[in-house]
């Protein structure tokens, strides 16, 4: 406050410097036109904050703002209803340092501060308290209230390219010119299928029982059996989708099901990929592989590096099929009618398999629409 007061003299004695037509009175020849509100704010205190319209309020301005330090002395709780308070304190109280992270002002050292301040001494019974936390003051803890009663939702779509999940790499064109696909995902004893049009039109949605996976010692003639059984059901299409799992092999444990995954993965490439193709012709490969964890990302599915079940998600484009003017996918009755009751939470989840060769045929046509736009 010491250069207001040295500033207000300075005013009251003007005369000294220029008289009545000096510095801060405006001259009678012409006029100025009108400045917008302007403020000044106390640096001592965060809640002097007085408007001034012109040069010729600054005097009283100064001599009103020196006042309403003294005068403004109300706690925090004061600027706040009850229902307001309540709602800030509760966050306060509860929130852990990632959740207070996420508030204004509060990352970093700040969040840490409150939860270590709030278990020495008890949660904070008055917003006013917040200021005993070491990095906050009132003005700070202004801007922390109104940033918990005001959140600012920044919606971040993570736009995930279909180019990166997709193995071999091929032209855009190629995939944008197929009038249909046949998503194939492999499971430890079965093979499951979905046939999906550009339209986003179920053609056909099946799954086969496989008996010889995973007896004995992995004989190539009984997997060939099998796995030759779905491939002579498979119906005709542009591209055949195989789902790439994502198994780590620093996993000893699951060795035995990602070699397993490996054996059915290299047949179906072979069975399904025609052979008299030369390397050298402009011809796109016919079987395509699709990561696991871009299906999982783009339906939000991820739980960390591992992907949930899809029962839901796909109980509910199935619903909307029917509800819906224009629904994300669209069933034949008869697929709705025989899968209606197939995939019940809570119960052995027979349909996994259906559930992901589904989503990925979904996930391969609106990540294709997505990076063309």
């Amino acid at each position: 406050m010491l250069f207001a007061r040295r500033f207000l003299w300075f005013v009251t004695h003007q005369k000294n410097y220029g008289g009545p037509s000096g510095l801060f009175r405006r001259p009678t020849s012409c006029s100025l036109p009108e400045r917008e509100p302007r403020y000044l704010q106390c640096t001592c205190c965060w809640r002097a904050r007085v408007p001034v319209a012109g040069f010729e309020t600054l005097e009283s301005t100064l001599l009103s703002s020196t006042t309403a330090c003294k005068e403004d002395n109300r706690p925090l709780d004061a600027y706040y209803t009850s229902e307001q308070r309540e709602v800030i304190l509760h966050l306060l109280n509860t929130a852990t340092p990632s959740e207070l992270a996420g508030v204004k002002l509060l990352r970093g050292r700040k969040s840490l501060s409150i939860v270590e301040y709030r278990t020495k001494h008890g949660p904070f019974k008055t917003l006013e308290s917040l200021v005993n936390v070491p990095l906050l003051k009132h003005k700070s803890a202004v801007t922390v209230f109104q940033s918990i009663l005001n959140p600012v939702k920044k919606e971040k779509k993570v736009k995930i390219s279909l180019a990166k999940f997709i193995r071999p790499e091929v032209d855009r064109s190629w995939l944008e010119d197929a009038g249909s696909i046949v998503s194939v995902v492999c499971g430890t004893n079965k093979i499951a299928w979905s046939h999906v049009n550009r339209g986003m039109m179920v053609l056909d949605w099946q799954q086969v029982d496989c008996p010889n996976f995973f007896r004995g010692t992995y004989l190539a003639s009984a997997y060939l059996s099998d796995v030759s059984e779905v491939v002579s059901l498979l119906p005709s299409t542009d591209f055949y989708i195989i789902e790439k799992p994502s198994i780590s092999v620093q996993n000893t444990a699951l060795f035995p099901i990602m070699a397993h995954m490996r054996t059915v993965e290299a047949m179906l490439f072979a069975l399904l990929e025609p052979r008299n193709t030369p390397p050298d012709s402009n011809i796109p490969p016919r079987v395509l592989n699709m990561m696991r964890t871009g299906v999982g990302r783009h339906f939000g599915l991820m739980v960390g590096e591992s992907r949930t079940s899809g029962a839901q998600t796909v109980r509910q484009l199935m619903t909307d099929s029917v509800t819906q003017k224009i629904p994300r996918v669209n069933f034949p009755p008869e697929l709705l009618l025989k899968y209606r009751d197939h995939f019940q939470m809570g119960g052995r989840r027979e349909g996994e398999e259906l559930c992901d060769a589904l989503l990925q045929a979904v996930a391969f046509y609106e990540l294709l629409s997505e990076s063309s736009s």
